[in-house]
């Protein structure tokens, strides 16, 4: 398991380099297009690129794909304190994301024996999911008492401690192959069971996204040490239950669709908390019951594609997997979003909710 810390590390990385910018980008006083474009840079380059770079993985070998990418992500945030332009740095990060984030889920499941990848992924999610709630939290406290210089700087900074860290972990030789065509891979994307775990991460992340950004709007009457306070709940909840989660199942005492579906309905109920419970004991339930759900979420169907999938696509069933986590991230805060714009935040929630519940079954 020791191996698998330095790839839990890069998945902290990429989940905070997602995160850790968003919370400063207000201060730009861009209009509101533009800062709409600014947080979907790094977004739409992973979407668009982790199929292509998990694919690159299981041809070259996981390794060589996840330290080009890390070193590449450091120099990307390095160079926006010569070129101060957040657009190309922002764009730069996120292809370097795109390459190593699969890179590295790749080589958790290849690195994991079958009776222990419950808790190797559970543990992999935990380090991303408090990623991506301290993105916002450090990279606010970054630029309030530094700048942008100074979070951009951490992040490299970050990365080029994991790219070393990585070192430590085998060499993964690609394994043969047989020819693929369009038709093999439409084929395998479209089958159940690839389909069934990537519409499960992509829910369960949109609760996270979502529930990050949307409790503390809630909260915010209390104050900004009880919204932080409801956020790092949710993180810490997460965190907890994943490895506990993956466990379970590699020991047989939880079955994928039994853990997955009692995950997705627990996050649902948590929106369903937030908005109908009102003041703060609400919040607070809201975060326990939806980070307890994205968590145990994420170790079953991140195993789940592990082990349906020919070892030597692996890297491009985690990239193609990955980018229904990116849809989820975007696509949760903006239904909940555009829902509140027309109706009420309670009708946003309630409407991620629906859908969340309905990912379920």
């Amino acid at each position: 398991m020791k191996n698998v810390l330095p790839l839990c590390a890069a998945g902290f990385v990429t989940a905070f380099g997602a995160h850790g910018v968003a919370s400063g980008l207000g201060f730009l006083q861009a209009d509101l297009l533009t800062l709409g474009l600014l947080l979907a840079i790094y977004d739409g380059a992973e979407v668009v690129l982790k199929p292509v770079f998990g694919s690159l993985a299981d041809r070259i070998g996981p390794r060589p794909v996840l330290l080009v990418g890390l070193i590449a992500f450091a120099v990307a945030s390095s160079a926006f304190v010569l070129i101060d332009n957040v657009a190309v740095a922002r764009f730069g990060q996120g292809v370097a994301a795109a390459a190593f984030s699969p890179a590295a889920s790749a080589m958790v499941a290849r690195l994991t024996p079958d009776n222990a990848r419950g808790k190797a992924f559970g543990r992999y999610g935990a380090w991303k999911g408090v990623g991506y709630t301290a993105g916002p939290l450090l990279g606010g406290v970054l630029i309030h008492f530094g700048s942008f210089d100074v979070l951009f700087l951490t992040m490299a900074a970050m990365a080029a401690a994991v790219a070393a860290w990585a070192l430590t972990v085998p060499n993964l030789e690609p394994l043969p192959r047989e020819r693929q065509t369009v038709r093999d891979l439409a084929k395998r994307l479209s089958h159940r069971d690839f389909l069934r775990p990537t519409a499960a991460l992509a829910a369960s992340t949109a609760a996270l996204a979502t529930g990050i950004g949307f409790l503390p709007v809630k909260a915010a009457v209390h104050g900004s040490i009880v919204t932080g306070a409801a956020v790092s709940l949710l993180a810490i909840t997460a965190a907890v239950v994943q490895p506990r989660v993956g466990r379970a199942m590699d020991a047989g005492r939880l079955t994928t669709r039994t853990g997955t579906r009692a995950g997705l309905l627990a996050a649902a109920a948590g929106f369903a908390a937030a908005a109908g419970i009102p003041g703060l004991a609400g919040t607070l339930i809201a975060a326990v019951l939806i980070g307890a759900g994205s968590g145990a979420v994420t170790p079953l169907a991140f195993a789940a594609l592990a082990r349906t999938t020919p070892e030597e696509r692996t890297g491009q069933t985690m990239g193609s997997a990955e980018v229904g986590r990116e849809l989820g991230d975007a696509g949760g805060p903006l239904l909940v979003g555009g829902l509140a714009a027309v109706a009420s935040l309670p009708v946003g929630l309630l409407g991620l909710a629906a859908v969340i519940a309905f990912t379920a079954w």
